[in-house]
């Protein structure tokens, strides 16, 4: 049990140096990512329907 309220203060010793981002941080970073991810997928999506139709004539 003493291993363990140890675990635990030094969590919170170390959390309390953690510098957090600002909400504008989080703002901004979520953009980014969703942005991102939209980006992403809708480049693969194209690439997927191009090489289906190319592929499937390939195939024929």
């Amino acid at each position: 049990m003493k291993k363990v309220m140890d675990f635990i203060r030094e969590a919170k010793a170390e959390l309390k140096k953690v510098t957090w981002p600002s909400r504008k941080q989080v703002w901004y970073s979520t953009l980014v990512v969703i942005s991102l991810t939209l980006l992403v997928s809708a480049y693969l999506g194209v690439a997927d329907v191009i090489l289906t139709a190319v592929f499937s004539k390939v195939i024929r």
